[in-house]
């Protein structure tokens, strides 16, 4: 998705979520800042060599892990929306790459990055301080902003972490995209944030994000290139 085809949908989003746009541009901004003091940045073609024809996205709805209790993924490349990396790592699995705002939980967002996942860290108005207290600490990041990208901090098009991975996935090259544990109901699953010990009911922010993310996705499997298929357990 170009920043073209991306401002009108981002443009609603500000407007309906009640988003800053300068403080979006400002968290790019000090993104790229922390990305060239680090030296430890990706840039796109780099982490496109890291994906594969076929791409599992996981999101962190609450049939994931009955899926990852059911079925191998070994024949694409895994890639991980934000929370859902803690579910993996439970499971036995270490994502080839994160895609997270670091809202989800860092301690497992650096373990799965040690052990080798390359992070996509996304910069928004409501990241800064996390961005810059947790970015120094990844090795192999690529930035990602949702306003106008900059040199090194891309924009691929996506808002949520997990339609983002499926954004990601579709520009740097696969052409087969299944989506794991995106869901979409009325339960949010408890790996969507780090205060949730169990599955809870969805909130209001929550469904507009989702609606959005719908949204997206539909526009993906139309526009892009890459087959889409959601994976989901038999009841």
């Amino acid at each position: 998705m170009r920043w073209k085809e991306w401002e009108p949908f981002y443009t609603r989003i500000v407007r309906e979520m009640g988003y800053s746009t300068e403080k979006d541009r400002r968290a790019a901004q000090i993104l790229r800042a922390l990305l060239l003091e680090g030296d430890e940045y990706l840039l796109a073609d780099e982490l496109a060599s890291v994906v594969g024809r076929k791409a599992y996205v996981f999101g962190a709805g609450p049939s994931l892990e009955k899926v990852l209790e059911r079925l191998d993924f070994s024949d694409g490349t895994l890639i991980a929306a934000d929370g859902a990396t803690s579910a993996l790592l439970d499971a036995g699995i270490i994502p080839d790459i994160i895609v997270t705002d670091l809202d989800g939980r860092v301690p497992d967002l650096k373990i799965a990055n040690d052990r080798g996942s390359f992070m996509v860290v996304h910069a928004h108005g409501d990241n800064m301080d996390k961005l810059t207290t947790y970015v120094p600490l990844f090795s192999r990041v690529l930035g990602t902003c949702q306003t106008e990208p900059l040199d090194i901090v891309y924009n691929f098009g996506g808002f949520t972490d997990g339609d983002r991975a499926a954004f990601l996935a579709e520009a740097l090259g696969a052409r087969e995209i299944v989506l794991v544990g995106f869901d979409f109901g009325e339960i949010v699953g408890r790996w969507s944030k780090p205060f949730l010990k169990e599955h809870s009911p969805i909130w209001e922010s929550k469904r507009k994000k989702f609606a959005f993310a719908e949204e997206l996705l539909r526009w993906l499997e139309k526009n892009g290139r890459a087959r889409i298929e959601y994976l989901r357990p038999n009841p």
